[in-house]
């Protein structure tokens, strides 16, 4: 068998290249991952917002996913944007037996503020796709909706990190912290223990697709035998130095840089 790490991303796309499957596979190519891919929704977006969205029919998602299953290992998968309960309904069916570690980022709202996902598909997400994972990345506004937490200092971000794992039993909860003030900070709560990860706040507009990238890069990580703890820590330095370094690029907010690090290491040669 190959000892190449395999990463898999279901998701919707994203023409402009900033988030969705589009940001994911750059993630995964950064990281030295083999990425592939199940598109669910084919959204019309850009930086400044959605404009359409065309769902995938269910027997092509369904046999996107026998098309990678039955052939190639997968190390780590995630998901993204996953927009109706059927499909929902479907996915949670296929992945339930694959032991992959499953990182779940719950895309509800794009960054410019279009919401991406059905109001109903919302709580079967929680109910029945959380239980699921082995680790679920929710922004504040999507760990207030699946907690019914409102989260508005970092005690109320652990707690939410707590709730998701021992309430909505999720493998694990990293509760992020971009819509708070002050330092950049992350939760990651795994059952046992709160860690904590921090990161200077970088002013820009430019945050096009953050989320994608940090859950892509956790589950390349995942997918190449890191532990947990380290897949986030290496994650988060990962999206931290892609909006470091982010593009001032197109109408809207910007998107992050996912060869950031590459440029990083090129310069210090």
């Amino acid at each position: 068998m190959s000892n190449i790490a395999c990463a898999l991303t279901i998701a919707g796309t994203d023409p402009s290249g900033g988030a969705g499957i589009q940001a994911d596979l750059k993630t995964f190519q950064e990281l030295k991952c083999y990425g592939m891919s199940i598109i669910t929704s084919v959204v019309a977006q850009n930086t400044t917002g959605v404009q359409s969205v065309h769902h995938i029919p269910l027997q092509m998602i369904d046999d996107q996913i026998d098309a990678v299953f039955s052939d190639i290992p997968v190390g780590a998968f995630k998901t993204g944007m996953i927009a109706t309960v059927d499909m929902m309904q479907l996915i949670a069916e296929k992945i339930s037996n694959n032991p992959a570690p499953y990182v779940m980022d719950p895309v509800m709202v794009a960054t410019s503020g279009d919401s991406l996902i059905a109001e109903n598909a919302r709580q079967f997400l929680r109910d029945h796709l959380l239980p699921l994972t082995a680790l679920v990345t929710p922004n504040i506004p999507e760990a207030e909706f699946l907690t019914n937490v409102k989260i508005q200092t970092l005690e109320d971000m652990q707690t939410a990190a707590e709730l998701l794992v021992h309430h909505y039993h999720a493998g694990a909860a990293l509760v992020k912290g971009g819509h708070l003030s002050g330092e950049a900070v992350d939760f990651l709560y795994d059952g046992k223990e709160m860690h904590r990860f921090a990161s200077e706040r970088i002013a820009t507009k430019n945050t096009h697709g953050t989320g994608c990238t940090y859950s892509a890069a956790i589950t390349g990580y995942l997918s190449q035998g890191f532990s947990l703890m380290d897949a986030v820590k290496q994650a988060k330095y990962f999206v931290t130095q892609a909006i470091r370094h982010s593009f001032d690029i197109g109408h809207g907010a910007g998107p992050t840089n996912h060869w950031a690090i590459r440029e990083e290491v090129f310069n210090n040669e």
